[in-house]
């Protein structure tokens, strides 16, 4: 078993866990669940290599029941055909903008936020390309479970100003690609959606 599926295993466990403490009937259950979360999570650290402290948002509420995280980006092609960028912080590498869907806001709304937040555009979210199931990808392992909603946006104002947790932002050539983030988002991903927005695709892609 290699690292990729011992990881999946250990978020099954995890979301086992916090079903059973969502519907527990008694005490005796519920401290029995909340073992099989320390448990899964002590699983989590090493087989991840991270430390209990980045995983502790791992934890779902109590009385929640355990679903999915949501990650929303948007792809732009400027009028030379060259895709917009953002720089991370974190790993000093290159993805498409975006981040996590925030409550209160639509996904489009979210979008459009994280792109006006992130490269100082503003824009239109046009459709909807692709809902992405990562574990069906070959991103790196990681302690979430993610859909990934990825949007064509249109620039409508503004101009390019990095924000305060990127490095930078910046177009480029499908033939010149940065070095990518991949927890974020894959070259394989990036062709796909390119040629999608280049032939009109008109079905949405989805795992």
């Amino acid at each position: 078993m290699n690292e990729f599926e011992s990881i999946e295993l250990i978020k099954r466990l995890k979301a086992l866990a916090d079903t059973g403490l969502v519907y527990a009937h008694d005490e005796y259950d519920r401290e029995r669940y909340k073992e099989f979360q320390e448990i899964s999570l002590n699983l989590l650290s090493h087989v991840s290599k991270q430390p209990l402290e980045v995983l502790s948002s791992f934890f779902m509420p109590e009385n929640d029941y355990p679903t999915v995280k949501v990650d929303v980006r948007g792809i732009i092609l400027n009028d030379k055909a060259e895709i917009l960028m953002v720089k991370e912080q974190v790993d000093g590498k290159w993805t498409i903008p975006g981040g996590w869907a925030d409550i209160g806001y639509t996904p489009s709304e979210v979008i459009v936020k994280e792109i006006k937040e992130e490269t100082g555009l503003n824009c239109t979210a046009e459709r909807l390309l692709a809902v992405f199931d990562k574990r069906k990808h070959a991103h790196p392992p990681q302690p979430f479970y993610v859909y990934k909603l990825i949007f064509l946006c249109k620039i409508t104002g503004g101009r390019i100003e990095h924000g305060f947790d990127m490095e930078g932002a910046a177009f480029f050539r499908i033939d010149a690609l940065p070095e990518l983030s991949e927890d974020r988002i894959l070259s394989t991903q990036i062709h796909q959606l390119y040629a999608m927005v280049k032939e009109n695709t008109a079905t949405v892609y989805f795992d």
